[in-house]
């Protein structure tokens, strides 16, 4: 189930409305009808997102959304402010007030729900970047970020040169401490392979034929170089669908294709920035994380975290679980008569079958899916905000195609494995996660007496 939304609305109905919209796209909602409730609630239950009038009676719009920023509780939270007057002025000062997006009423529901699903998926991933550092932070291995702020590259991927030279007209007195390229599809990242990948790109939707940027970003996600690159589609305003689609797709954001004007230059140059911001953030926890978790955090052997690090970053998802709500479920996954494959193989075999259950795991879940080798041939797999259905299906799942699988030894010879699955879903105790571990691993040895290859749900699972 997707995160709360906070909707904050003095008039009634306006909520009412909303409300609807959200329940009906499966959106859990709160409701305020001043800016005072708005912040007392926002701060009290951490919404996944706040859709904002900027007209209160007690605040202006933009006051509200500063107050929200300087709050460590709420500053990360996603802000769309919503206006019934929308003028290039309100545009540029909520958000140099630190609103994500606004729109203007009525809504298009396509492109509002759009832009909440976008914004909801960057927040949690953002929160999960945010918790890896602060588990390797309490465990000592965090570096402190560099005051050092390097120069970023923009790449402007304009339908023709001519439109390339006016954005970059618009743009570059706004953006005077980055480095703006005119690159194109055929060569995005520009034409010196020996300098690194642009920052951001600036992509025209539509460029020599009709979705040709749409299709460009799906490659730049795939890349390595660039799949981390904070990418923005400029579109036509009456362009919804191809708005919508592009938010779905991975669009960090969206810009006008015009930017002639000063203020459509501002916005445009407010929203990079807030972009480049997030991913200088992003790149840093990334790195502090990466390279604490390789020094110390780790396992050698499967590339997966160790015992050490599955027990910190559980306690702080049991943290997250009791204050949201929302469980987690924890998998004990044991290899089935893997000292056979020892004593028949060798060892090198046996590493070899560790080392392909760890690459099998690591592409079959969710980056924010936590998982970990915790002993000899035994494997810890928690899924945070999930349900006990979905935990089952996904056991399952892992199961049935490890034993599928067929594994390539270093003789070249190929077998097979099974694994036995221990299932516990919970997460919202005070004993937790200690008491999850030990309900899945009793799971674990029921499954293993049955027979093995089978996965077996902890008798007292709770969802609570």
């Amino acid at each position: 189930m997707p995160g709360s939304i906070l909707i904050v609305d003095d008039v009634a109905t306006n909520r009412i409305v909303l409300k609807a919209k959200l329940t009906g796209a499966r959106y859990n909602t709160l409701q305020a009808a001043s800016a005072a409730e708005a912040l007392a609630l926002a701060a009290a239950q951490r919404p996944g997102l706040i859709l904002l009038d900027v007209t209160l009676p007690d605040m202006t719009g933009e006051g509200l959304i500063a107050r929200l920023r300087v709050n460590p509780r709420t500053r990360r939270i996603p802000i769309i402010a919503m206006t019934g007057r929308d003028t290039p002025e309100l545009r540029v000062t909520l958000l140099q007030a630190g609103a994500n997006e606004v729109l203007a009423k009525p809504f298009d529901e396509l492109v509002l729900l759009a832009r909440l699903r976008s914004l909801i998926r960057a927040h949690v991933g953002d929160e999960d970047s945010a918790l890896r550092e602060q588990t390797c932070r309490e465990l000592g291995f965090a570096e402190a970020a560099s005051d050092f702020v390097p120069l970023a590259r923009i790449a402007l991927i304009a339908p023709n040169p001519a439109e390339g030279l006016r954005w970059k007209s618009a743009l570059a007195p706004l953006l005077t401490t980055n480095r703006i390229l005119l690159t194109s599809y055929d060569q995005p990242c520009g034409d010196d392979p020996t300098r690194r990948a642009p920052d951001l790109f600036v992509i025209g939707a539509d460029l020599a034929h009709r979705g040709d940027g749409l299709r460009l970003m799906s490659e730049l996600r795939s890349h390595p170089e660039t799949r981390h690159a904070a990418i923005l589609i400029a579109s036509q305003p009456d362009a919804r669908e191809t708005q919508a689609s592009a938010l779905d797709l991975g669009a960090d954001d969206l810009l006008p294709a015009e930017m002639s004007t000063p203020l459509a230059a501002k916005e445009a140059a407010l929203r990079i920035g807030a972009q480049l911001r997030r991913k200088r953030l992003s790149d840093q926890l990334r790195l502090s994380v990466d390279e604490g978790l390789r020094l110390a955090l780790v396992d050698p052997l499967t590339g997966l975290h160790n015992r050490r690090y599955v027990n910190a970053h559980l306690s702080r998802m049991s943290e997250r679980a009791r204050r949201t709500g929302h469980g987690y479920a924890v998998m004990l996954l044991d290899l089935d008569r893997f000292k056979s494959v020892n004593d028949t193989y060798g060892h090198g075999a046996g590493d070899e079958v560790l080392a392909s259950i760890a690459r099998h795991l690591r592409q079959s879940l969710r980056d924010v899916d936590l998982i970990g080798r915790i002993g000899g041939e035994e494997f810890l797999v928690a899924l945070p905000d999930s349900s006990l259905v979905e935990g089952c299906r996904i056991s399952e799942r892992l199961r049935r195609e490890i034993a599928q699988s067929k594994i390539t030894l270093p003789d070249g010879r190929a077998m097979q494995v099974t694994i036995s699955i221990g299932l516990a879903f919970g997460g919202t105790r005070h004993d937790d996660p200690q008491h999850l571990i030990d309900e899945a691993d009793a799971a674990l040895l029921c499954a293993k007496g049955s027979g093995r290859n089978q996965v077996s749900l902890a008798q007292h699972t709770n969802a609570a």
